[in-house]
């Protein structure tokens, strides 16, 4: 009788050691689940704002060499311009409108790249031949969420400065689909591109001859830094300080527009 009492106290002892060495297994692998999923959090970071849903267009202005052969304005359209042209150049720096596009726009792609954004450049080099229509057909088969045009102005009067925003009309029949959203876009792009930059506002400018504008399907902007024919604003254009602080307002007036759409 003594021996089977002894026998069962000792199973008693060995089923409660197992209970406790599963425990204590159990309770390690957690310890080790909770480290490697921390670990996993705090090297990939999740994007709160939902980035990574967003592709980004941007489209930085003009190229090397004009394309003088004519295209249609807007699909089924009889008006007729030329493809594309090299644009202006700064009467202080003698940087052409072209080299400060793609200066600034591929600023911005690495800045909006850091933020978590998907990013599709119209070009990354300035020897292309890509027509202002083939650039809004580009961006349609992204599948882009914005579109961005980058440019600057140039005319004869050295005094004039100021940043502006192109965008159609609510006549135009060719972006009835995206005029609304272009025009809200085109608007929160200036705000925050002149609070950040100091440059004087010039507004927004509604233009329907706009072959870029016209065949684009996608929510888009065209934006005018400033004038290269102006000295001071040239200059200012073409210093890294100043180009942080344009990519800073573009950059506030897509999230501002993401935002609030």
């Amino acid at each position: 009788m003594l021996k089977l009492k002894l026998k069962r106290r000792i199973l008693d002892i060995l089923v409660l050691n197992k209970k406790i060495q599963e425990e204590k297994m159990i309770k390690g692998i957690k310890k080790m689940l909770y480290v490697a999923t921390a670990g996993l959090m705090m090297a990939a970071p999740l994007n709160a704002a939902g980035n990574d849903n967003e592709l980004i267009c941007i489209d930085p202005g003009h190229q090397v060499r004009g394309n003088s052969a004519l295209e249609e304005i807007a699909p089924g359209s009889s008006t007729r311009k030329p493809k594309v042209s090299s644009g202006t150049r700064g009467v202080a720096t003698k940087k052409y409108e072209y080299q400060l596009t793609l200066e600034v726009g591929l600023k911005l792609r690495d800045a909006l790249k850091n933020k978590g954004y998907k990013v599709f450049m119209v070009r990354e080099t300035n020897d292309v031949d890509i027509s202002n229509k083939e650039r809004a057909i580009k961006t349609n088969n992204a599948g882009c969420s914005l579109y961005i045009r980058l440019h600057a102005d140039g005319i004869n009067n050295s005094s004039t400065q100021g940043a502006s925003v192109l965008t159609s009309s609510p006549k135009n029949p060719y972006t009835k689909s995206v005029q609304k959203s272009s025009d809200k876009f085109s608007r929160d792009i200036l705000s925050e591109y002149v609070k950040a930059t100091g440059a004087k506002n010039r507004g927004v400018s509604y233009r329907d001859d706009l072959t870029g504008t016209n065949w684009s399907k996608v929510t888009n902007t065209l934006i005018e830094f400033g004038f290269m024919s102006n000295p001071e604003e040239d200059r200012k254009m073409s210093t890294p300080e100043y180009q942080e602080k344009m990519v800073t307002g573009m950059i506030n007036g897509i999230e501002k527009y993401l935002r609030e759409k």
